[in-house]
């Protein structure tokens, strides 16, 4: 809570005449930057989904071998993980829109050096060549996949800047996060199509690097804020009320040099930031757990056919949750930390029921319980990259500087992926040495952990400070 009783969730954009024109450009240009920027990140799960979809045509028949495969995955996720903070910062520093057509154009071009690896078969000249190229181009793919959640997330934050999105930033960002899943289910069709019709297993890799090359050209005409086309926004007035008063000190030498982008020091300065960066990484941690395990796990007791059915019901779940979690924290006036710890102890009750019960659980039971782990997990997970970052980038301390929220989101899914990454290690040790109940263990305490984390800024929605209750009020009342 600010002075004033100003919160993050309150806009700064006045109801008077002279705002209306602009909140209606405002307003109308909203749905088609929602557009691009979801069909951005749509692209970067369509891409890499493709890739997953014919691991076994590239072992089978391009001759990759398991280890190549997996060192593909274990050099994307280092290099996208590092990527989300490397990009959220060059998002507020540049055009937003160029680094995200940039994203755009260069994960089309590795997809497309690597159709060039099969179709002249690298490995038949070389194998350390082969295996050298696809894992180079790999490395680069990680870093330009991942543009898009944090740039395309400050972009958002850019447009929906008004009273009304701002009181519904939830359900927007909700709807919006939703990309991911409709990204993944598209690759899954295209390459069922592509194998379906008999066409080559590349076409599964060639058409995407295509779409991926025509949305970045589309992204390139995207306006990244609503400034650069003459709308005042609540960052723009502040700072003009800011710049007069420069100006009343130093005079009218003083000019609006524009925002600065913010330092990755002075982004984990905002309140919550390290914290729920870290309490990501936890919740990103249980989610990667149960969306690469569960298939194996569910294997040891069912056909491959219902284990798949089975675990894939967890991802169906996870596409309402954020949706859900977004919709509820508008409700509870922007209380999302609060929301999260709910749906986050549920899931530590679900997590406890499979520690002592998951292999005796018929199908029918965990198609159920899976499917609300999936909006329990979800949920959380969609909405803190999202809708919280807004709201931890449109704190009082950086009021009037937009050029925050690429370097907040950044921090919290790149510091959330790289904890997820260590993490995942312990899983095949766990349940190699003590059997799956450990694993659900440790996943209860991962919960735990990334809930406590966010205990302060719960405890400050449930019981917010007096109105003009300050933060120096609070140090002499200690």
């Amino acid at each position: 809570m600010a002075k004033n009783g100003t919160t993050e969730k309150t806009s700064l954009v006045h109801n008077s005449k002279e705002d209306e024109e602009n909140m209606q450009k405002l307003r109308g240009y909203q749905p088609w930057a929602f557009f691009v920027t979801f069909g951005g990140y749509f692209m970067a799960h369509f891409s890499r989904k493709c890739y997953s979809t014919v691991k076994q045509q590239l072992q089978n028949d391009a001759g990759y071998s398991a280890v190549i495969l997996s060192a593909m995955d274990t050099v994307f996720m280092g290099t996208y993980a590092a990527g989300n903070i490397i990009s959220g910062k060059l998002g507020d520093t540049f055009n937003p829109t160029t680094v995200l057509a940039i994203g755009l154009f260069g994960s089309g071009t590795c997809l497309m050096l690597i159709n060039i690896s099969l179709w002249f078969d690298f490995l038949s000249f070389s194998q350390l060549l082969g295996n050298f190229f696809i894992l180079a181009v790999y490395f680069m793919f990680g870093f330009f996949q991942s543009t898009g959640g944090p740039v395309g997330t400050a972009v958002m934050g850019n447009w929906f800047c008004d009273k009304k999105s701002i009181e519904n930033r939830g359900l927007i960002f909700g709807l919006w996060t939703c990309h991911q899943y409709c990204g993944d289910v598209t690759a899954a069709i295209c390459t069922a199509l592509v194998l379906g019709a008999g066409m080559p297993y590349w076409w599964a890799l060639f058409i995407p690097a295509l779409t991926n090359f025509g949305w970045g050209y589309l992204t390139l005409k995207l306006i990244a804020d609503p400034a650069d086309i003459g709308i005042i926004t609540p960052e723009v007035k502040i700072r003009m009320e800011k710049l007069k008063a420069k100006q009343a000190e130093m005079g009218s030498s003083a000019v609006d040099e524009g925002p600065a982008p913010i330092s990755y020091a002075a982004a984990l300065r905002i309140p919550m930031v390290a914290q729920y960066a870290f309490a990501f990484g936890f919740f990103k941690l249980t989610n990667y757990v149960l969306f690469f395990w569960l298939p194996y796990f569910l294997g040891k007791h069912f056909d491959p056919v219902t284990a798949n059915l089975i675990a894939s019901l967890y991802s169906v779940g996870m596409m309402p949750g954020g949706i859900i979690v977004g919709y509820v924290s508008d409700l509870f006036g922007g209380r999302r930390a609060t929301v999260i710890g709910t749906f986050m102890t549920t899931l530590f009750i679900f997590l406890f029921v499979f520690s002592i019960k998951s292999e005796d659980l018929n199908a029918y039971a965990l198609l159920v319980m899976l499917c609300i782990m999936g909006i329990l997990v979800g949920g959380p997970n969609n909405i803190i990259t999202s809708a919280v970052a807004a709201d931890l980038a449109s704190h009082p301390s950086v009021r009037g500087n937009n050029k925050s929220l690429g370097t907040v989101t950044g921090l919290i899914n790149g510091c959330g992926a790289i904890t997820a990454s260590i993490g995942l290690l312990a899983v095949g040790p766990l349940q190699e040495s003590f059997g799956w109940g450990s694993v659900w263990i440790f996943l209860m305490g991962c919960t735990f952990t990334g809930t406590a984390l966010m205990g302060t800024k719960i405890k400050d929605e449930l019981f917010p400070a007096p109105e003009g209750y300050t933060e120096v009020d609070a140090e002499i009342a200690v």
